[in-house]
């Protein structure tokens, strides 16, 4: 049986490809706006399944689909792709003050026997200043624009300053390495 990631994400597949795991890619095409959850992991898992009710249907053959999403929280408040470049500002310069934590939901869907499987990661991410310059030039370069709570651990302006992770690195980057493993043999099994 294939195995189908419903994402479109680099950091995805990337991951997913060191987990030894051949793929399709399948982009789900949702409004993630229009689903909204004061609870991070409501809402992640609320989009992981909606991302799969709609590629479900699109698929023909028994296969395996992966599907997630990922939220930050930072001092209470859910924090997604940032809208414009004000905000990345604000927000990657308030990480000084204190740890944020990332939620992160995965669903696996058996598409022969209609089954999901599916879990919440969290980590929490404590950084030490971040300098000025580290910040306006990922800002600057757009890529901003493509990560929930403005950042990415793994990128060299950011990871210099990642001073300890309760968690793992692949889950900050959207796939929880053992729990999306653990998934997948459940939907195999």
């Amino acid at each position: 049986m294939k195995i189908i990631l419903g994402s479109a994400s680099a950091r995805r597949q990337t991951i997913l490809k060191a987990m030894g795991y051949e793929f399709d890619i399948m982009p789900a095409d949702i409004n993630e706006k229009a689903i909204r959850d004061s609870d991070p992991e409501k809402l992640t898992m609320t989009l992981a399944n909606a991302k799969a009710d709609a590629l479900t249907p699109r698929i023909k053959e028994s296969a395996i689909l992966i599907t997630s999403d990922l939220v930050v929280v930072f001092q209470g408040k859910i924090i997604e792709k940032p809208e414009s470049k004000e905000e990345a500002y604000r927000v990657l310069n308030a990480y000084n003050q204190e740890p944020i934590s990332t939620v992160c939901s995965v669903v696996v869907t058996n598409t022969k026997t209609g089954k999901r499987f599916f879990g919440t990661d969290v980590s929490i991410v404590y950084f030490n200043p971040i300098p000025p310059e580290n910040i306006k030039e990922f800002v600057e370069s757009g890529k901003v624009f493509e990560h929930a709570g403005s950042f990415a651990a793994e990128n060299p302006l950011f990871a210099l300053f990642v001073k300890k992770i309760d968690g793992t690195l692949e889950s900050i980057m959207g796939m929880p390495v053992d729990l999306t493993k653990r998934l997948i043999e459940e939907a195999f099994a």
